[in-house]
Protein backbone atom coordinates (compact mmCIF):
# COMPACT_ATOMS: atom_id res chain seq x y z
CA UNK A 1 0.00 0.00 0.00
CA UNK A 2 1.22 3.17 -0.95
CA UNK A 3 0.99 6.10 1.66
CA UNK A 4 2.30 8.09 4.03
CA UNK A 5 3.27 9.21 7.56
CA UNK A 6 0.57 10.53 10.47
CA UNK A 7 2.53 12.46 12.91
CA UNK A 8 0.83 13.96 16.25
CA UNK A 9 2.53 16.38 17.81
CA UNK A 10 2.36 16.17 21.95
CA UNK A 11 2.95 19.56 24.00
CA UNK A 12 3.92 18.55 28.32
CA UNK A 13 0.03 19.58 28.52
CA UNK A 14 -1.45 17.14 26.07
CA UNK A 15 0.41 14.23 27.67
CA UNK A 16 -1.61 14.77 30.97
CA UNK A 17 -4.80 15.43 29.11
CA UNK A 18 -4.46 12.02 27.35
CA UNK A 19 -8.04 10.04 27.64
CA UNK A 20 -8.83 6.55 26.54
CA UNK A 21 -12.48 5.78 25.68
CA UNK A 22 -14.41 3.76 28.36
CA UNK A 23 -16.71 1.81 25.73
CA UNK A 24 -16.55 0.94 22.28
CA UNK A 25 -17.62 4.17 19.68
CA UNK A 26 -20.74 2.18 17.71
CA UNK A 27 -20.41 5.67 15.49
CA UNK A 28 -16.36 4.61 14.55
CA UNK A 29 -17.52 0.93 14.53
CA UNK A 30 -20.08 1.67 12.13
CA UNK A 31 -17.78 3.29 9.73
CA UNK A 32 -15.12 1.44 9.91
CA UNK A 33 -17.05 -2.00 9.32
CA UNK A 34 -18.70 -0.39 6.26
CA UNK A 35 -14.97 -0.38 4.93
CA UNK A 36 -15.02 -4.47 6.01
CA UNK A 37 -17.99 -4.78 4.53
CA UNK A 38 -16.44 -3.31 0.80
CA UNK A 39 -12.92 -5.56 0.92
CA UNK A 40 -12.11 -9.24 1.09
CA UNK A 41 -9.84 -10.75 4.45
CA UNK A 42 -9.48 -9.50 7.61
CA UNK A 43 -9.41 -12.69 9.42
CA UNK A 44 -11.44 -15.63 9.60
CA UNK A 45 -14.00 -13.70 12.45
CA UNK A 46 -14.42 -10.25 10.21
CA UNK A 47 -15.03 -12.73 6.83
CA UNK A 48 -17.70 -14.56 9.17
CA UNK A 49 -18.95 -11.31 10.56
CA UNK A 50 -19.49 -10.34 6.83
CA UNK A 51 -21.10 -12.98 5.87
CA UNK A 52 -23.58 -13.10 8.38
CA UNK A 53 -24.33 -9.45 8.28
CA UNK A 54 -25.52 -9.16 4.74
CA UNK A 55 -28.13 -11.69 5.58
CA UNK A 56 -29.20 -9.73 9.03
CA UNK A 57 -29.40 -6.52 7.23
CA UNK A 58 -31.31 -8.12 4.39
CA UNK A 59 -33.94 -9.86 7.03
CA UNK A 60 -34.00 -6.10 8.53
CA UNK A 61 -35.02 -4.63 5.18
CA UNK A 62 -31.99 -2.48 5.98
CA UNK A 63 -29.83 -3.93 3.34
CA UNK A 64 -30.86 -1.56 0.37
CA UNK A 65 -30.41 1.71 2.06
CA UNK A 66 -26.84 0.67 3.49
CA UNK A 67 -25.94 -0.02 -0.25
CA UNK A 68 -27.37 3.42 -1.31
CA UNK A 69 -26.90 5.61 1.69
CA UNK A 70 -24.19 4.18 3.91
CA UNK A 71 -22.11 2.73 1.68
CA UNK A 72 -21.43 5.69 -0.71
CA UNK A 73 -20.93 8.05 2.17
CA UNK A 74 -17.91 5.51 3.52
CA UNK A 75 -16.08 4.66 0.28
CA UNK A 76 -13.10 2.46 0.56
CA UNK A 77 -9.45 4.20 0.74
CA UNK A 78 -11.14 7.50 0.63
CA UNK A 79 -12.32 10.27 2.66
CA UNK A 80 -15.79 9.92 4.55
CA UNK A 81 -17.42 12.94 6.73
CA UNK A 82 -16.42 13.54 10.04
CA UNK A 83 -19.78 14.21 11.00
CA UNK A 84 -20.40 10.72 11.05
CA UNK A 85 -18.31 9.71 14.06
CA UNK A 86 -19.51 12.48 16.81
CA UNK A 87 -17.45 12.96 19.97
CA UNK A 88 -20.86 12.22 22.06
CA UNK A 89 -21.00 8.30 20.55
CA UNK A 90 -18.49 7.68 23.61
CA UNK A 91 -21.66 7.67 25.59
CA UNK A 92 -23.74 5.14 23.55
CA UNK A 93 -25.67 5.01 20.60
CA UNK A 94 -28.69 6.81 21.50
CA UNK A 95 -26.28 10.18 22.06
CA UNK A 96 -24.25 9.30 19.02
CA UNK A 97 -27.49 8.92 16.36
CA UNK A 98 -29.17 12.23 18.40
CA UNK A 99 -25.85 13.93 17.13
CA UNK A 100 -26.47 12.69 14.07
CA UNK A 101 -29.67 14.29 13.55
CA UNK A 102 -28.63 17.53 14.94
CA UNK A 103 -25.72 17.97 13.23
CA UNK A 104 -25.70 21.20 11.32
CA UNK A 105 -27.13 21.99 7.61
CA UNK A 106 -24.06 24.07 7.17
CA UNK A 107 -21.54 20.81 8.10
CA UNK A 108 -23.08 18.29 6.53
CA UNK A 109 -22.68 20.45 2.99
CA UNK A 110 -19.61 21.18 3.62
CA UNK A 111 -18.39 17.46 4.55
CA UNK A 112 -20.62 15.95 1.65
CA UNK A 113 -18.85 19.06 -0.92
CA UNK A 114 -15.48 17.40 0.25
CA UNK A 115 -16.44 13.84 -0.81
CA UNK A 116 -18.42 15.11 -4.01
CA UNK A 117 -14.60 15.94 -4.74
CA UNK A 118 -12.91 12.83 -3.75
CA UNK A 119 -15.25 9.96 -4.28
CA UNK A 120 -18.27 11.53 -6.29
CA UNK A 121 -22.25 11.26 -4.68
CA UNK A 122 -24.64 9.19 -5.98
CA UNK A 123 -28.61 10.69 -6.74
CA UNK A 124 -29.49 8.80 -3.50
CA UNK A 125 -27.06 11.35 -1.62
CA UNK A 126 -28.13 14.57 -3.47
CA UNK A 127 -30.93 15.31 -0.91
CA UNK A 128 -28.97 14.91 2.16
CA UNK A 129 -25.78 17.32 0.05
CA UNK A 130 -28.39 19.74 0.38
CA UNK A 131 -28.76 19.39 4.09
CA UNK A 132 -32.16 18.44 3.69
CA UNK A 133 -33.69 17.82 7.33
CA UNK A 134 -35.57 14.97 7.27
CA UNK A 135 -32.68 13.45 4.97
CA UNK A 136 -30.39 13.74 8.14
CA UNK A 137 -32.69 12.41 10.41
CA UNK A 138 -33.52 9.56 8.24
CA UNK A 139 -29.52 8.83 8.07
CA UNK A 140 -29.74 8.80 11.69
CA UNK A 141 -32.02 6.50 12.24
CA UNK A 142 -30.86 4.36 9.32
CA UNK A 143 -27.39 4.58 11.20
CA UNK A 144 -29.14 3.16 14.87
CA UNK A 145 -30.78 0.26 12.37
CA UNK A 146 -27.53 -0.44 11.22
CA UNK A 147 -25.48 -0.57 14.48
CA UNK A 148 -28.27 -2.40 16.03
CA UNK A 149 -28.35 -5.35 13.42
CA UNK A 150 -24.94 -5.55 12.27
CA UNK A 151 -23.04 -6.06 15.75
CA UNK A 152 -25.46 -8.17 17.11
CA UNK A 153 -23.83 -11.67 16.42
CA UNK A 154 -19.86 -10.19 16.95
CA UNK A 155 -21.15 -8.18 20.09
CA UNK A 156 -19.71 -10.29 22.64
CA UNK A 157 -16.38 -10.98 20.73
CA UNK A 158 -16.11 -7.37 20.09
CA UNK A 159 -16.67 -6.44 24.12
CA UNK A 160 -13.90 -9.17 24.49
CA UNK A 161 -11.82 -7.82 22.28
CA UNK A 162 -12.01 -3.90 23.35
CA UNK A 163 -12.51 -4.82 26.90
CA UNK A 164 -8.91 -6.72 26.60
CA UNK A 165 -7.10 -3.74 25.30
CA UNK A 166 -8.87 -0.88 26.92
CA UNK A 167 -7.97 -2.76 30.21
CA UNK A 168 -4.14 -3.10 29.15
CA UNK A 169 -3.88 0.34 28.37
CA UNK A 170 -5.32 1.64 31.65
CA UNK A 171 -3.17 -0.35 33.39
CA UNK A 172 -0.18 0.79 32.19
CA UNK A 173 -1.38 4.46 32.52
CA UNK A 174 -2.20 4.00 35.98
CA UNK A 175 1.16 1.59 36.86
CA UNK A 176 3.88 3.67 34.68
CA UNK A 177 2.44 6.50 33.27
CA UNK A 178 1.75 8.24 29.96
CA UNK A 179 5.12 7.26 28.38
CA UNK A 180 4.65 3.54 28.99
CA UNK A 181 1.14 3.35 27.52
CA UNK A 182 2.01 5.43 24.07
CA UNK A 183 5.15 3.10 23.98
CA UNK A 184 2.95 0.03 24.51
CA UNK A 185 1.03 0.80 21.17
CA UNK A 186 3.95 -0.11 19.10
CA UNK A 187 4.56 -1.12 16.59
CA UNK A 188 1.70 -0.03 14.62
CA UNK A 189 2.55 3.31 16.55
CA UNK A 190 5.88 4.74 17.15
CA UNK A 191 6.34 6.75 20.40
CA UNK A 192 9.11 8.90 19.72
CA UNK A 193 8.44 11.51 22.49
CA UNK A 194 6.79 14.00 21.69
CA UNK A 195 5.46 12.97 18.49
CA UNK A 196 3.15 9.65 17.77
CA UNK A 197 3.74 8.45 14.64
CA UNK A 198 1.93 5.75 12.10
CA UNK A 199 1.63 4.50 8.80
CA UNK A 200 -1.25 6.63 7.22
CA UNK A 201 -2.83 5.30 3.76
CA UNK A 202 -3.55 8.87 2.55
CA UNK A 203 -0.02 10.78 2.62
CA UNK A 204 2.28 12.48 5.11
CA UNK A 205 -0.12 14.48 7.93
CA UNK A 206 0.62 16.63 11.14
CA UNK A 207 -1.47 17.27 13.80
CA UNK A 208 -0.43 19.52 16.27
CA UNK A 209 -3.14 18.97 19.35
CA UNK A 210 -1.81 22.47 21.36
CA UNK A 211 -2.90 21.27 24.55
CA UNK A 212 -6.27 19.93 23.82
CA UNK A 213 -5.30 16.47 24.50
CA UNK A 214 -5.86 13.15 22.56
CA UNK A 215 -8.30 10.35 23.17
CA UNK A 216 -7.57 6.87 22.30
CA UNK A 217 -10.00 4.61 20.82
CA UNK A 218 -9.27 1.04 20.23
CA UNK A 219 -11.05 -0.57 17.15
CA UNK A 220 -12.93 -4.17 16.51
CA UNK A 221 -13.41 -3.02 12.94
CA UNK A 222 -10.30 -0.81 12.16
CA UNK A 223 -7.68 -2.18 10.52
CA UNK A 224 -3.98 -2.19 9.21
CA UNK A 225 -3.52 1.66 10.30
CA UNK A 226 -5.01 4.10 12.56
CA UNK A 227 -7.22 6.91 11.34
CA UNK A 228 -8.26 10.39 12.86
CA UNK A 229 -10.41 13.13 12.16
CA UNK A 230 -10.07 14.96 8.88
CA UNK A 231 -11.29 18.34 10.66
CA UNK A 232 -8.45 19.84 13.13
CA UNK A 233 -11.11 21.85 14.93
CA UNK A 234 -12.95 19.38 16.19
CA UNK A 235 -11.51 17.10 19.32
CA UNK A 236 -8.76 14.68 18.23
CA UNK A 237 -9.32 11.05 18.72
CA UNK A 238 -6.59 8.18 17.34
CA UNK A 239 -8.73 5.43 16.15
CA UNK A 240 -6.49 2.36 15.45
CA UNK A 241 -6.96 -1.62 15.31
CA UNK A 242 -7.60 -3.52 18.71
CA UNK A 243 -5.28 -6.58 18.62
CA UNK A 244 -7.07 -10.05 19.03
CA UNK A 245 -6.74 -12.16 21.62
CA UNK A 246 -8.11 -15.43 22.74
CA UNK A 247 -10.30 -15.25 25.67
CA UNK A 248 -10.53 -18.87 28.26
CA UNK A 249 -14.01 -20.30 28.71
CA UNK A 250 -14.94 -21.53 32.35
CA UNK A 251 -14.93 -25.09 33.14
CA UNK A 252 -18.65 -26.52 32.82
CA UNK A 253 -18.07 -28.21 36.34
CA UNK A 254 -16.98 -24.75 38.03
CA UNK A 255 -16.02 -25.04 41.88
CA UNK A 256 -14.75 -21.18 41.93
CA UNK A 257 -18.77 -20.40 41.05
CA UNK A 258 -19.39 -22.53 44.18
CA UNK A 259 -17.35 -20.84 46.57
CA UNK A 260 -17.58 -17.24 44.84
CA UNK A 261 -20.80 -17.58 43.17
CA UNK A 262 -21.23 -17.60 39.64
CA UNK A 263 -21.34 -13.52 38.38
CA UNK A 264 -18.40 -13.52 41.25
CA UNK A 265 -16.36 -16.30 39.51
CA UNK A 266 -17.04 -14.87 36.07
CA UNK A 267 -16.00 -11.18 36.96
CA UNK A 268 -12.94 -12.40 38.59
CA UNK A 269 -11.99 -14.64 35.54
CA UNK A 270 -13.20 -11.64 33.39
CA UNK A 271 -10.50 -9.78 35.25
CA UNK A 272 -7.70 -12.58 34.89
CA UNK A 273 -8.33 -12.68 31.12
CA UNK A 274 -8.22 -8.69 30.20
CA UNK A 275 -5.44 -8.36 32.77
CA UNK A 276 -7.83 -5.32 34.06
CA UNK A 277 -11.15 -4.08 33.12
CA UNK A 278 -13.24 -1.37 34.13
CA UNK A 279 -16.58 -1.52 36.04
CA UNK A 280 -19.14 -1.05 32.73
CA UNK A 281 -16.98 -3.48 30.84
CA UNK A 282 -17.61 -5.90 33.24
CA UNK A 283 -21.00 -5.57 33.40
CA UNK A 284 -21.24 -5.58 29.40
CA UNK A 285 -18.78 -8.62 29.29
CA UNK A 286 -21.03 -10.88 31.59
CA UNK A 287 -24.47 -9.19 31.07
CA UNK A 288 -25.56 -7.46 34.09
CA UNK A 289 -26.49 -3.81 35.38
CA UNK A 290 -23.75 -1.56 36.11
CA UNK A 291 -24.64 -1.05 39.63
CA UNK A 292 -24.76 -4.90 40.07
CA UNK A 293 -20.88 -4.92 38.39
CA UNK A 294 -19.85 -2.70 40.75
CA UNK A 295 -21.63 -4.05 44.00
CA UNK A 296 -20.14 -7.70 43.17
CA UNK A 297 -16.50 -5.73 42.57
CA UNK A 298 -16.88 -4.11 46.06
CA UNK A 299 -17.02 -7.89 47.52
CA UNK A 300 -14.20 -8.79 45.72
CA UNK A 301 -12.00 -6.40 46.33
CA UNK A 302 -12.85 -6.17 50.13
CA UNK A 303 -12.15 -10.18 50.16
CA UNK A 304 -8.50 -8.70 49.17
CA UNK A 305 -8.82 -10.92 45.49
CA UNK A 306 -9.13 -7.54 43.34
CA UNK A 307 -7.33 -4.39 44.00
CA UNK A 308 -9.67 -1.28 41.77
CA UNK A 309 -8.50 1.61 41.04
CA UNK A 310 -9.63 5.28 39.98
CA UNK A 311 -8.10 7.10 36.56
CA UNK A 312 -10.02 9.80 35.31
CA UNK A 313 -13.33 8.16 34.16
CA UNK A 314 -12.93 4.91 35.04
CA UNK A 315 -12.14 2.63 37.80
CA UNK A 316 -9.85 -0.39 36.63
CA UNK A 317 -10.54 -3.76 38.40
CA UNK A 318 -7.31 -5.82 38.44
CA UNK A 319 -6.41 -9.15 39.92
CA UNK A 320 -4.46 -8.80 43.17
CA UNK A 321 -2.15 -11.58 44.11
CA UNK A 322 -4.37 -13.77 46.23
CA UNK A 323 -7.05 -13.65 43.63
CA UNK A 324 -4.34 -15.05 40.84
CA UNK A 325 -3.68 -17.16 43.69
CA UNK A 326 -6.60 -18.64 44.11
CA UNK A 327 -7.46 -18.97 40.54
CA UNK A 328 -4.75 -20.82 39.64
CA UNK A 329 -6.03 -23.38 42.21
CA UNK A 330 -9.18 -23.86 40.98
CA UNK A 331 -7.20 -24.16 37.14
CA UNK A 332 -5.05 -26.82 39.24
CA UNK A 333 -8.05 -28.66 40.01
CA UNK A 334 -9.91 -28.32 36.89
CA UNK A 335 -7.46 -28.22 34.40
CA UNK A 336 -9.92 -29.26 31.41
CA UNK A 337 -11.32 -25.13 31.73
Amino acid sequence: MTGGTLRIVFTAEDLARVRIASRADPMWEMVMSLCRLQEHGGGAAVAGWRRRVRGDLATAGLLPQVREVLLPLVPKGAYFPDFLTPIEAQTGLRAGTEALADTPRSRVREELNVLRAHAGLPASLEDLARGDPRSIRRLSRLVDGYCRTAFASHRQMMEATLSHERGGLVRHLADDGVDTMLARLAPMLRWRSPVLEAAYPVGNREIRLHGRGLTLIPSYFCRITPVALVDERLPPVLVYPAPRRPHPAPARDDPLADLLGTTRAAILRTIAADQGCSTSELARRIGVSVSNASKHAQVLHHAGLITSTRHANLVLHQLSDLGAGLLRHYRAQCPAG
